[in-house]
């Protein structure tokens, strides 16, 4: 028997860590189920209808510019584009509204502004890895495309899409917060970042001054490698990861950071 004035054991380190995950995969459950949750079929609406958004726009574009700058389909250079700029567009939109469509949660202890920012970032990074996976399948399979696919600059391309839309996001959040008007001044910005990104030119085709100028966007360098994954031919020699990691990796820290500073103030608004 332990005596009356022994220590007790030292508590589980590992039980808040696992608890938090639980939370995030819980929050990540319920936006799935809350996308288009009105909708026939739910969630799987939120997969199909970019789905056919990018299947329609690749093949109006395929119908005014035959001849791709690169390979023989214009549906599959129009895709490798769009999608890594999906992902992005999307990942900053969903983890910048994260804190508002989970507010109510929030009022829980075991909730913090964080868990609703990683529970969006998995949620849209599944679900446009399923448009992807359908878009690709299908152009493998129902076009005469010639694809060389090399997985490691893909995933490469998706996961740095990903880090970008997460850390442009967690910024935005607060800003959003702070500033509502800034999410109309935003919008308005980064409308020109869908012509700047490459999707439909290749970076090598376009004036040295303007090479230049576009190098330093760093989504034009995400749609160069994820090319680079499908067209054997195509090397993308100007893109520089750690220059898109770094940009990832500066503005997630400070916007976690701000996040975490101002939590309170953020789910109150």
């Amino acid at each position: 028997m332990a005596a009356s004035g022994a220590m007790p054991p030292p508590p589980r380190t590992g039980r808040p860590r696992l608890q938090r995950l639980r939370v995030i995969a819980a929050l990540a459950l319920r936006g799935m189920g809350t996308s288009n949750g009105r909708s026939a079929g739910g969630y799987l609406w939120a997969v199909l209808q970019p789905l056919g958004t990018t299947l329609l726009l690749a093949l109006a574009f395929s119908m005014m510019l035959k001849a791709p700058p690169l390979g023989t389909s214009f549906i599959l250079f129009y895709a490798t584009g769009t999608i890594p700029f999906r992902l992005y567009g999307s990942m900053s939109n969903a983890v910048a509204g994260a804190i508002n469509a989970n507010r109510g949660l929030l009022a829980y202890p075991v909730v913090n502004p964080l868990d609703a920012v990683f529970a969006q970032c998995i949620l849209e990074f599944m679900t446009t890895a399923m448009v992807a996976a359908a878009v690709f399948a299908g152009i493998g399979l129902f076009t005469d495309a010639s694809i060389t696919l090399d997985l490691a600059p893909v995933a490469g391309a998706f996961i740095l899409a990903a880090l970008l839309g997460l850390g442009v996001g967690t910024v935005n959040c607060v800003l959003f917060g702070f500033f509502p008007t800034w999410k109309n001044v935003w919008s308005v910005l980064s409308r020109p970042l869908f012509l700047m990104s490459g999707i439909l030119y290749l970076y090598d085709s376009i004036p040295t001054a303007l090479q230049a100028i576009l190098w330093w966007n760093p989504m034009l360098q995400v749609v160069g490698m994820m090319r680079s994954g499908f067209f054997g031919s195509y090397e993308a020699e100007y893109v520089s990861m750690p220059y898109v990691l770094v940009i990832a990796g500066v503005l997630f820290v400070v916007g976690s950071w701000l996040i975490r500073r101002h939590a309170s103030f953020l789910i109150e608004q």
